[in-house]
């Protein structure tokens, strides 16, 4: 009965205890100052700008292509015979000027065709003269009868005469041909040039329309270039451009390496394709280089046919332009300005070229603005931002606005 009595006193002790301890947090909770809940303060976001500068742009265009000639032939036999010669610079790389003879076929079958003309044409001009005089005679004849009417044709020998002169001018033609002929066996170059391949030597037989080999002139080089729509712009080139003394084009400065040094040549926009290609949707320009083995090489080095070459083109110059950094383009055409009152503004602006870094514009924005080079993260036009330039600055209107905030609040705590 003792050992009972013992626990229950415990458990009253222990329930006590709680009851005490429960009370007293109680109290304490309700002794504890109440929080007074504030709405956060949202910051303005801050963004990076560049000061837009106006500047005079020339843009440029680069492009690249091959050095071909202006003229390329197959030169050709027009008529049959055996070489018997060639010229020493007909070979490969050989250089030739206008009217130089590359070739020569065997002649002795024309000079007889030649002779042969010559005595045909001699009876027909016998002939033509004989048959004149038996004309007037006739005539003559016919007069001293005094028949008192008009002679026939053939009483006068008009067809007979008519004949012969036919017959005489077809002798003369014969003997034209058979010179003309003769003079094809001596192939004469029909401009300056190089040999780009020699196909026929001394002892081959070839016959008319045989392949001799391959010739190309050398007074201009043309590289044909091709251009985007945007470069056609940057160039100011319109579609189916043909350079003229008053409008001569852009000059072109072509470079590359030869012989493991870098070289340069100059030359000029010709014209433009009529049509643009269907398989790139491009429209390639035509640069000439003017002499390209004489005048136009570069101290020595001529710009040889077959050269890649990379191409310099001058674009036409904007007075007043801003470079700004790519990151600043916001959809196709759209910056972002903050004002003095550091407020986004929205502006629409007209881009003339844009590579993988910048892009230029011609208006859109003004001198010494701000232009937003980060991104927004949400904020749109009329937004409030903290400006900073590239480096971490803050702009000086920033400082100024941050420590009036900061007085105010001092004088509101003050207060």
């Amino acid at each position: 009965m003792l050992g009972f009595v013992r626990k229950f006193v415990t458990l009253i002790g222990t329930a006590g205890i709680l009851v005490g301890g429960i009370a007293l947090v109680s109290i304490m909770g309700s002794m504890r100052p109440e929080i007074e809940r504030q709405a956060p303060e949202i910051q303005p976001p801050s963004v990076f700008y560049t000061e837009a500068r106006s500047e005079a742009v020339t843009l440029d265009v680069i492009a690249q292509g091959e050095v071909r000639p202006r003229t390329d032939i197959n030169l050709t036999a027009q008529v049959a015979g055996q070489v018997v010669s060639t010229a020493s610079n007909f070979v490969n790389g050989g250089a030739f000027e206008k009217g130089d003879t590359l070739l020569r076929i065997e002649d002795a079958d024309y000079q007889v065709a030649v002779t042969s003309a010559k005595a045909r044409v001699a009876q027909a001009e016998e002939a033509l003269r004989r048959e004149e005089a038996e004309t007037s005679l006739a005539r003559k004849d016919f007069e001293d009868l005094n028949l008192g009417e008009d002679p026939s044709e053939l009483t006068l020998r008009v067809p007979q005469l008519a004949q012969a002169r036919a017959n005489y001018d077809a002798a003369r033609a014969d003997l034209r041909a058979a010179e003309l002929n003769l003079s094809r066996t001596r192939i004469r170059a029909p401009f300056e040039g190089r040999v780009r391949e020699r196909i026929a030597g001394p002892g081959q037989y070839v016959a008319p329309g045989a392949q001799l080999g391959r010739i190309f002139s050398t007074d201009v080089a043309e590289i044909r270039l091709p251009m985007t729509d945007n470069d056609l712009a940057k160039l100011g080139l319109p579609i189916a451009f043909v350079a003229t003394d008053e409008n001569p084009g852009p000059e072109v400065v072509f470079s590359t390496v030869v012989a493991g040094e870098f070289r340069e040549w100059t030359g000029h926009i010709e014209r433009t394709d009529g049509a643009i290609d269907p398989t790139t949707r491009q429209l390639s320009a035509i640069a000439v280089v003017e002499d390209p083995y004489g005048e136009g090489g570069n101290d020595g080095v001529p710009l040889t046919i077959g050269l890649f070459v990379d191409a310099k083109i001058e674009g036409r110059p904007y007075p007043q332009a801003f470079v700004l950094p790519r990151s600043a383009l916001y959809g196709r055409d759209v910056v972002y300005v903050v004002n003095s009152d550091d407020i986004l503004e929205e502006r629409t602006v007209a881009i003339i070229s844009s590579d993988r870094d910048t892009i230029t514009v011609s208006n859109g924005v003004r001198a010494g603005e701000r232009v937003v080079t980060s991104p927004l993260r949400g904020s749109e036009e009329g937004d409030k931002v903290v400006p900073t330039d590239n480096f971490g600055t803050p702009t000086p209107e920033s400082d100024a606005d941050a420590d009036a905030s900061t007085t105010v609040a001092a004088t509101g705590q003050g207060e």
